[in-house]
């Protein structure tokens, strides 16, 4: 068995594109537009593996998006995106500089949340060992649900 891909629904392509491209700092990988089913698939990698996802189509985040308007609820079964990145501090301070929430912040110089412009929980995960606390954000409170 092979891990292939997550599919999450968006209402917003290219509000979606900028938080997971733009922010996050993941690339696009492929993008297939069916106009007989009116919707976009964009698939997208994590910078580490952007490589073998070209090459295997895997590990991918699949991004579809419907043309005609949906209302989308996300259900608890589905539970979170995680990602690791290079430097869990840098990266919460870009998303809350553009805006982005932080649900659970990163405290422990380990582990945040966030959620996508489309509700989806995301995991954030300092890659290696965590770093040491730092304020603000060994201060900051929780905000909402993740």
């Amino acid at each position: 068995m092979r891990y292939l891909h997550t599919m999450v629904r968006v209402h917003g392509l290219e509000r979606s594109l900028h938080f997971y491209c733009d922010l996050l700092g993941m690339k696009e990988v492929s993008r297939k537009e069916v106009e007989k089913g009116r919707f976009t698939l964009v698939y997208l990698a994590a910078s580490d593996d952007f490589e073998l996802a070209k090459e295997k189509r895997s590990p991918e985040l699949e991004l579809t998006y419907n043309w005609d308007p949906e209302t989308y609820s996300g259900g608890r079964n589905f539970g979170h995106l995680a990602f690791e990145v290079e430097n869990i501090y840098e990266l919460c301070q870009k998303l809350k500089d553009n805006g982005i929430i932080i649900n659970r912040p990163p405290r422990d110089g380990h582990m945040a949340f966030v959620r996508s412009p489309d509700n989806i929980s995301i995991e954030l995960l300092q890659k290696g060992e965590r770093l040491p606390e730092q304020e603000p954000w060994a201060s900051m409170e929780n905000i909402g649900t993740w």
